[in-house]
């Protein structure tokens, strides 16, 4: 059983920088590769990033490659999403999410077994 909480979500203006963690309970932390998607209003949730279990491989969606950074600390129970260069189409509400089993397809939203809250993030212009 995960329970994840996100934070660091808020407003900052476009080309500014942000950084969001999700913090996961339980012992077993290492056991879950991790991973992020946003939902903006109106849109269906898309997938942004995915960071395997001990953080050996990264993955992302085009629309932020280049800009956004994943990573993890294991002993700290937290994956983190460093977002620079922030634009407008950003603003979204973004959730971490974890998932047990391998698989190529990490962008399917429907390979991920926890899912936390979300935290807005508005890039105003």
């Amino acid at each position: 059983q995960v329970q994840l909480v996100e934070s660091g979500g808020g407003l900052v203006q476009a080309g500014g920088s942000l950084r969001l963690s999700c913090v996961a309970s339980g012992r077993t932390f290492s056991s879950y590769a991790m991973g992020w998607f946003r939902q903006a209003p109106g849109k269906e949730r898309e997938f942004v990033a995915d960071i395997t279990r001990g953080g050996s491989n990264t993955y992302y969606a085009g629309a932020v490659k280049d800009r956004f950074t994943i990573s993890r600390d294991n002993a700290k129970n937290t994956v983190y999403l460093q977002m620079n260069s922030l634009k407008p189409e950003d603003t979204a509400v973004y959730y971490c999410a974890a998932r047990r089993l391998n698989t190529v397809a990490v962008s399917e939203e429907r390979r991920y077994d926890y899912w936390g809250q979300g935290t807005q993030v508005t890039v105003s212009s």
